[in-house]
């Protein structure tokens, strides 16, 4: 690998830029275990694709909010880098693919230049914070959410608790009641509210989507807007201590939550506050960066087919809560688009709109603050572009993951079935083009990145296999999900399973029976009275594998016989040492703290040290062949299996040293005291391994 360096400002950025140099070049040179480096560089947004020896990267856009210069740099990296092509996710992120893993710190550092990061975007982070796409202009809201996500990501961004957790933590701000940030399927969503004049929000905790979807609890009512990075922080402390870590399929808040009840989470996050350094923090909206649109009169434009231009007005745009503005939508096929339009875009926004775009939760670009009378202006500009398609989000406007075209565990194909839906609607149902009251997603997996479980209708992918132990793909029909609002959500039954290929027709089955019998009903409120069972009875005789052709061996979008293929390794690694690299990571932590201590931020210090502790301990847990599992298992661990047993000698117990954390404000005293037992503590277990392995 070439030699690197960053010219980037900020020294923090800086530093790990060169960071993520240094471990790739350790790991080609087989000095770094596999798995470690992986979890760092999937926390800097560098992701194994489904082809060999290239990754994907996913570039971190806090609540969708693009700037049109970042939008431009994003274009430029993408074709320096990648292939020019740009897929907007569900998170109101950015991905773009094929890119040389020893080229992500070059690619880091040009987007840092307009500060525009890939840290956290992927690993068992805080992953991006998402929010309603029209937070600020919103006619419902209550107030703008902007300033509270914003505030949120930044506080949160490189801090020590959420570095290395069990599994990754979504957030989600909505701008009103109605819920358009989804908070009922989060790890923790905010709602905004107002109560006695005070702006706060109703706090939604342990939602999640993937195989076994879970409604989110409320964890309050209403919380005081100065609470909710305080509470959050509490919340992430106990998921870190006390979450899963053996069982990736168990291992998301939900399954905490469910194992040990609401109240009693509940319970062990207020106590943790005794511990966070900041009781209330106060977010001055006020000071919040917004947008100015220009001012600038309207040229004279000449519409030619004015029947589409008053169709693609009623479909495509939204008004806003300041006079004499809407906002714009542009549907985007799949999230995909190009390097080329995103430019000209950018160009388009900042001479007649605010110079920001957002990204959507339907994989979708909002241009906000348009001035009613540039419509025309708009419409024209946007139409040479490509991006005058009716539909956004209605029932046309399908939302679905990459799948099998790169991700790694993808199992069918969810962009081309994607595909031919939207052509069947656009085709044989035409009026659903201006209807909002049926959505259609789709996912490749169970996993759900393309949030199939919630839809009205709902489509996962799946493989068949026949009697002649024939493999060919397949959809998992969902029926009845929708977004109730004010934090209830409705998740879909599993309904049928058939050949990817009869896709469509149970697609058309679906809409003849709902227009036939519906009765103007919303299509979930159709659906709970229907029930599962009668639409099993609908599409049942489609699920039949007695009368398949050849073309049901062949996925949507491929030419070639389907294979199922997943979790294709990311790259080849060597053996090495784990526990070394354990020990090695052990030390990281406490020079991080010393630094954190010098820097006077006791309360990363502190927990900078106990992430040590906690990792010396699996270390020789491990060395002894014993497995382990959540922070406070390898605690107890420890202390039963070396402590107790006089193995290692502390003097005392482990749980006694590590569990200061819990009683201690963070003072610089504490924070001293407690860098020097993780740093003792190394030492002695450090000895312990020496002399075992000596005497083995």
């Amino acid at each position: 690998m070439q030699s690197f360096r960053t010219e980037i400002e900020n020294p923090v950025v800086e530093k790990d830029i060169i960071e993520l140099a240094h471990k790739i070049e350790l790991f080609h040179n087989g000095k770094i275990d596999e798995e470690k480096f992986r979890s760092l560089r999937l926390a800097r947004g560098v992701y194994g694709q489904r082809q060999q020896g290239v990754q994907m990267i996913r570039i971190k856009l806090p609540y969708g909010k693009v700037l049109s210069n970042q939008l431009r740099r994003i274009a430029d990296v993408s074709d320096e880098y990648s292939r020019g092509r740009l897929h907007i996710t569900t998170r109101q992120d950015i991905q773009i693919h094929y890119v040389d893993l020893d080229r992500t710190p070059q690619l880091w550092a040009e987007l840092e230049r307009d500060q525009v990061t890939l840290r956290e975007a992927c690993g068992n982070t805080v992953r991006n914070v998402t929010a309603s796409e029209t937070a600020g202009i919103d006619v419902n809201e209550p107030f703008d959410v902007s300033p509270y996500a914003d505030a949120l990501f930044r506080f949160f961004l490189r801090n020590p608790i959420c570095q290395e957790m069990g599994r990754k933590f979504k957030v989600s701000f909505s701008a009103s009641d109605e819920d358009t940030g989804l908070s009922y399927m989060h790890d923790l969503g905010f709602i905004a509210k107002i109560k006695n004049e005070e702006r706060g929000f109703k706090v939604m905790l342990g939602g999640g989507l993937g195989s076994q979807p879970r409604h989110a609890d409320v964890l309050y009512e209403f919380l005081p807007s100065d609470k909710i990075i305080p509470v959050m922080e509490g919340v992430l402390r106990i998921f870190d201590r006390h979450g899963e870590r053996k069982s990736r399929a168990k291992a998301r808040l939900k399954f905490l939550i469910k194992s040990i009840g609401l109240e009693a989470f509940k319970t062990l996050v207020e106590a943790e506050q005794n511990a966070i350094e900041f009781k209330s923090v106060a977010i001055d909206a006020e000071a919040y960066q917004t947008s100015t649109p220009v001012s600038v009169s309207a040229p004279n434009i000449e519409i030619d087919d004015s029947s589409d231009f008053e169709l693609w007005k009623a479909t495509n745009t939204i008004p806003q809560k300041q006079n004499g503005y809407v906002a714009i939508g542009i549907k985007v096929l799949l999230g995909d688009f190009y390097t080329d339009k995103a430019r000209l875009l950018s160009d388009l926004v900042d001479q007649y709109a605010a110079g920001e775009i957002r990204l959507t939760l339907r994989q979708n670009i909002l241009i906000p603050f348009v001035k009613i009378d540039l419509l025309p202006l708009f419409y024209t500009e946007l139409k040479k572009l490509g991006f005058t398609e009716l539909g956004y989000n209605k029932a046309v406007d399908i939302t679905a993951c990459p799948g099998t075209d790169t991700c790694n565990l993808g199992i069918a194909s969810s962009t081309g079935i994607a595909e031919e839906l939207e052509r069947i609607i656009k085709t044989e149902y035409p009026h659903y083009l201006n209807n909002d009251d049926l959505v259609i997603k789709i996912s490749g997996c169970m996993n759900a990145c393309g949030q199939h479980n919630m839809a009205n209708i709902g489509f996962q992918g799946m493989s068949i296999r026949t009697k002649d132990k024939l493999v060919l793909p397949a959809l998992q029909v969902l029926l009845g999900g929708g977004n109730k609002g004010n934090g209830h959500g409705v998740f879909a039954d599993k309904v049928v399973k058939v050949p990817s290929k009869r896709g469509p027709e149970a697609l058309r089955r679906i809409l003849n029976d709902y227009e036939q019998f519906a009765s103007n009903k919303k299509f979930e409120d159709y659906y709970a009275e229907k029930g599962e069972k009668y639409f099993y009875e609908l599409l049942t005789d489609l699920s039949s594998i007695e009368n398949l052709t050849q073309d049901d061996f062949i996925d949507w979008g491929s030419e070639t016989a389907y294979v199922k293929a997943i979790g294709i390794g990311e790259c080849a690694g060597v053996v090495i040492d784990l526990i070394a690299t354990l020990f090695l990571e052990s030390e990281e932590k406490i020079d991080a703290a010393k630094q954190a201590f010098s820097n006077k931020v006791y309360s990363s210090a502190i927990y900078y040290a106990y992430s040590s502790m906690v990792n010396s301990a699996k270390a020789v847990l491990l060395s002894e062949g014993i497995t382990t599992n959540s922070q406070a298992a390898i605690i107890k661990q420890f202390d039963d299996g070396f402590v107790a047993t006089k193995k290692v000698n502390l003097g005392l117990p482990f749980s006694d040293v590590i569990y200061q954390i819990k009683v201690h404000a963070p003072t610089e005293k504490f924070a001293q005291a407690y860098t020097q037992n993780a740093k003792e503590f190394l030492e002695v277990v450090r000895a312990f391994r020496v002399q075992d392995l000596s005497e083995k």
